[in-house]
């Protein structure tokens, strides 16, 4: 076991840092010399984005008005507009709606993510709803996904703890696993400490560069964020996004969506935390790695929101390759002025890959000026789509 681990690691270490297809092992290549383009702008921010199957993606967007509901839209791939389908309602008169992730339950019933509730409702354009709450309880809930037995799962975001609940059909929330935050809280005096790493994004942090050293300027761009993006693959098992670590876990579950996986090797972390080695791939290209979603052979396409860039990780976990990044700009060098601007949420439908941008002001995104979207009297938010057809169509979701 621990040779494989090694081979593993060393193949991982020795993937392309460039444009380059998968090995013949992987029964097909992807995208060479890929190429984005716009599909759609939005007039406010989005970060989540799922599909229905049939050619339509969805996507919310994030108000700017305290008290205001946001909207869900259809676009259709084919004949792109925004198709008001639903609202999601602010969480008070003085908060702002801000929805992350969303997806479709076998029913074709819609649910989204808001802070710390899941709302839900049947998309219709002729009569827009207001969306039902669903279930609360979950704070910093981020990516959501379904399981065969239409149970929906969601993580926590940005609170840092790594936590996963399964929410049943009638609403109930259970807290499943965590995925090992970046550090315990042995030593915390005042609720401050912590033993482990605190990744940090530049920008917003910045370092002084001396001859001698590149140490840190400010505390600003730490990233906690170990819970992201979600993903069953047809065994159900359930895949993770790990945006601090650059990384998928690889969780594996029973039917009754009990964890397969070891758990609780670290004892200054809570019992249920995942160990260490279901860790699936993890490799620089994956840093910033937010949403995935699977193909039908089982690669998981990632977009890393930070670097502007989407990534797979081949199945298996034998080779991470990196199909797109935003190229330098001639004279600023920076990696800021599109197509991609913080890409967040990919969606595989057929063989069309697109992802929504959220246009933060982080590492390789920042400034957020330069670009399509978020200057002075541009649009907010945008998808973007890969030029190229895909050799293997995405999952039909969700998973049966």
């Amino acid at each position: 076991m621990k040779a494989r681990k090694t081979l593993i690691a060393l193949s991982l270490l020795v993937s392309s840092m460039a444009t380059a297809p998968a090995g013949a092992d992987d029964g097909h290549q992807f995208p060479q010399g890929a190429t984005f383009s716009t599909l759609i702008t939005t007039p406010l921010a989005i970060e989540g984005m799922t599909g229905d199957n049939q050619g339509n993606l969805y996507a919310p967007g994030r108000a700017i008005v305290a008290g205001a509901a946001c909207p869900v839209w259809r676009i259709n791939i084919e004949n792109p507009s925004l198709v008001l389908v639903g609202l999601i309602p602010a969480p008070s008169p003085t908060g702002l709606c801000a929805p992350l992730g969303l997806a479709f339950d076998h029913a074709g019933k819609l649910f989204v993510t808001q802070t710390d509730r899941i709302f839900s409702f049947f998309p219709n354009a002729d009569t827009p709803p207001v969306a039902d709450l669903f279930a609360t309880g979950v704070p910093g809930t981020n990516g959501v996904a379904f399981d065969r037995d239409g149970n929906l799962w969601t993580s926590d975001g940005t609170t840092g703890q790594g936590r996963v609940w399964m929410i049943s059909p009638q609403g109930v929330v259970t807290e499943v696993f965590r995925v090992q935050p970046m550090a315990n809280e042995v030593n915390l005096v005042a609720g401050v400490g912590g033993v482990g790493r605190d990744i940090r994004n530049l920008p917003p942090g910045t370092i002084t560069v001396t001859p001698a050293s590149r140490n840190a300027a400010n505390t600003a761009g730490s990233q906690p964020l170990v819970a992201n993006g979600l993903a069953f693959d047809e065994d159900g098992d359930l895949f993770v996004s790990d945006t601090a670590r650059g990384a998928i876990w690889k969780v594996k579950l029973d039917r009754r969506g009990n964890v397969q996986s070891t758990m609780g090797c670290d004892t200054t972390f809570t019992a249920n935390t995942l160990c260490l080695d279901n860790l699936f791939a993890a490799h620089p290209l994956l840093e910033g790695a937010d949403g995935i979603a699977l193909d039908r052979a089982g690669n998981i396409w990632v977009s890393a929101n930070e670097r502007n860039a989407v990534i797979v990780v081949t199945q298996n976990g034998r080779q991470v390759i990196e199909v797109f990044r935003n190229t330098p700009d001639a004279v600023t060098r920076l990696r800021n002025t599109g197509p991609l601007e913080f890409p967040t949420s990919p969606v595989l439908s057929d063989r069309v890959f697109c992802t929504a941008n959220a246009d933060l002001n982080r590492r390789d995104n920042s400034p957020t000026t330069a670009g399509e979207i978020g200057g002075a009297g541009q649009n907010r938010g945008k998808v973007t789509c890969l030029n190229q057809g895909l050799s293997v169509r995405g999952m039909t979701l969700p998973v049966r």
